[in-house]
């Protein structure tokens, strides 16, 4: 089993920036790819950004440029730096891990708004 607790959420202007974090505990070193998603209100879940356990990364194109994940193995956590911050962003962010089966974190709040 794999536990996961998002942190780093909150209320930014437009413009702004955040780190959310995403600490894993419990099986942790099973973790295969990781994974950040939101979820908008009256929207469906989608993906943000991806990493593999070699570091390879995939975004969503909404967010290239603007957003960079990563992950600290040492650490079991993973990290989404959100920079450009757009009101479109607001949503309730979720972290994403992979072994032989699927995990989710319960989710961060994250508002982009003056």
């Amino acid at each position: 089993q794999v536990q996961l607790v998002e942190s780093g959420g909150g209320l930014v202007q437009p413009g702004g920036s955040l780190r959310l974090s995403c600490a894993a505990s419990g099986s942790s070193s099973s973790i295969n790819a990781m994974g950040w998603y939101r979820q908008a209100p009256g929207k469906q879940r989608d993906l943000v950004a991806f990493i593999t356990s070699k570091g390879v990364t995939t975004y969503v194109d909404s967010v290239k440029g603007r957003f960079t994940i990563s992950r600290d193995n040492a650490k079991s956590t993973m990290y989404l730096q959100m920079n450009s911050l757009k009101p479109e962003d607001t949503a309730v962010y979720y972290c994403y891990a992979i072994t032989l089966k699927s995990y989710w974190g319960q989710g961060t709040q994250v508002t982009v708004s003056s």
